[in-house]
């Protein structure tokens, strides 16, 4: 089955939504993939908020420094400029949109402050705010004739013009250009081709590549691993965020304790209870997430506890179920009053600040190929994200990599050639279900044991030496049976691995969220890695 589109886009965050509703609202007939329910994404698991400059007492400058201060040396300020700078005109639009922000009683937008931030400027709808964007943007787009949203359908690779040259199809290959992708129907259990002169990748996050992460089960990596086999440019994949308090639970089920419950005067103690941050920094437990992991993570190896704690019981029970009432409901499941008792915390990972490089339209170097959301890497982040920025970045790149595809395909002719059809020859179903199962475990084992918050250069040669095994493992097994979800998804997660694996190697110096102990200074200029499939 081949179908035909202007746009196709494989993600249904708030990236892929919002860049969807600007998309067809410019002309163009739009397809959303998504491989499972429209709601499930990173977004609708994003609780603190949105930052944005909207109000008197803040300035984009004062936005702009402490994203500067937090990537640590890695973002480019001119990107970081322009995304804080037109972030509150993005706001607007989500408020037309039906997002109704959190109010305080005198009718103004309550406003929180999350670590790193110098001001309160962080928009929320208690504390569930990615749900409440998400469910206004999948009403935009249910309500729009020229965008159809498919769910359950995994994509699997890119096609290309150089892929249809190297098979024998007479197309130019100028320049890498992208032609449209395969996607796998699970209800069909088929493979159907998509055309497209434009394909945007809105895959979210990789946080499944590791055992412990606040991330869903969709997170594996598939657009970053799919981008890198058709040759897009990767950077900064060893930056990878650890979200310093995730609910401690005797499972490997990590809920996220935003970071706003610090923000509302939450402290952070050890194992004796003793208040530790500003033994670490002096912004204390408000300092930024990579400061306040590796303090975690130095003080749960000290004393040998599985866990510390997080004490908010100044605020009364009233108060906490009416600001937080999603984390309130979640800590009373596991038997935790807020008002009373302190929270067990740990970190856990969070968020991919590296990926596929763009510009700051959205554009990577593949032409047609567009990436946005926590799969791209546009300079924003750095080497360390600032918190609620990536909600942020999402609105803005959207809107701007809309602008960028209305011209791109002006520039284009037509193409209205028919693309091959997946051939899945004469292979069989795959029968170890088992081998994949273990290669899902020991992946996830390493990547937390060997290339966790705090590295060294024996750890990740010995994680080197793992993933290849699994990636050669995984290779046979892919081409020699056909595929199903977990498959492509363990291939997708073993790729991203090596990808985290080589950026670390490269990166000998410690900088944000990258710290060996190997190279524990930071070099006098921070330089972004990068990687690039040497063959294609």
């Amino acid at each position: 089955m081949q179908y035909q589109y202007d746009v196709v886009i494989v993600g249904s965050g708030i990236a892929g939504l919002s860049f969807a509703v600007k998309a067809a609202e410019a002309g163009q007939r739009v397809a959303i993939l998504t491989k499972k329910d429209r709601a499930e994404s990173n977004t609708n698991y994003a609780q603190g908020g949105i930052s944005a400059v909207t109000s008197d007492s803040d300035d984009f400058e004062l936005h702009v420094q402490d994203t500067l201060t937090a990537g640590d040396g890695l973002c480019q300020e001119a990107v970081v400029r322009t995304i804080v700078e037109e972030g509150p005109e993005r706001i607007r639009e989500l408020i037309d949109l039906g997002v109704a922000f959190t109010q305080l009683d005198d009718g103004r937008v309550s406003l929180h402050r999350e670590g790193g931030h110098s001001k309160r400027r962080i928009l929320h709808v208690k504390d569930l705010t990615g749900r409440a964007i998400e469910t206004a943007l999948l009403h935009a787009v249910d309500t729009h004739e020229r965008i159809e949203l498919k769910e359950h359908l995994h994509a699997i690779d890119l096609i290309t013009n150089r892929k249809l040259a190297m098979n024998g199809f007479d197309v130019t290959v100028d320049r890498l250009r992208v032609m449209g992708l395969y996607a796998y129907n699970v209800q069909t259990q088929a493979v159907e081709t998509y055309s497209a002169p434009v394909v945007m990748l809105c895959t979210g996050g990789v946080g499944q590549v590791y055992l412990y992460s606040t991330n869903p089960s969709i997170a594996t990596g598939d657009g970053l691993a799919m981008a890198y086999r058709a040759g897009a440019e990767i950077r900064n994949m060893e930056c990878i965020q650890f979200h310093p308090t995730a609910l401690f639970t005797n499972t490997e089920e990590r809920v996220l304790i935003s970071e706003a419950v610090r923000g509302e005067g939450a402290t952070l103690r050890n194992a004796n209870g003793e208040a530790f941050m500003t033994n670490y920094d002096a912004r204390g437990d408000l300092a930024p997430r990579d400061i306040v992991a590796r303090a975690i993570d130095s003080e749960m190896k000290r004393s040998g506890a599985r866990h510390v704690w997080l004490d908010i019981t100044q605020h009364d029970a009233d108060y906490l179920q009416e600001r937080f009432p999603f984390i309130d409901e979640t800590c009373r499941r596991f038997g935790i009053n807020m008002a009373d008792d302190w929270i067990p915390v740990v970190p856990a990972m969070h968020y991919l600040c590296g990926g596929v490089k763009t510009d700051c339209n959205g554009a990577t170097d593949i032409d047609g190929l567009y990436a946005c959301g926590e799969v791209a890497c546009t300079g924003l982040h750095g080497a360390n994200r600032l918190a609620s920025n990536s909600l942020l970045e999402a609105v803005v790149m959207a809107h701007r990599a809309s602008q960028a595809v209305e011209s791109y395909l002006k520039t284009i002719k037509p193409n209205g050639a028919q693309l091959p059809s997946w051939t899945d020859g004469d292979l069989q179903q795959g029968d170890e279900r088992v081998v994949l199962s273990h290669n899902w475990d020991e992946l996830k084992r390493t990547m937390w044991d060997y290339v966790g918050i705090v590295r060294s250069s024996k750890r990740l040669e010995r994680a080197r030496t793992r993933i290849s095994t699994l990636q050669r493992e995984i290779h046979d097994y892919y081409w020699n049976f056909k595929v199903e979800p977990s498959l492509l998804e363990l291939r997708n997660m073993v790729e991203v691995a090596a990808l985290v694996i080589e950026g670390a190697m490269q990166r000998r110096e410690s900088r944000g969220l990258h710290y060996n102990i190997d190279f524990p200074r930071k070099l006098p200029t921070a330089v972004d890695t990068i990687t690039r499939r040497k063959s294609i």
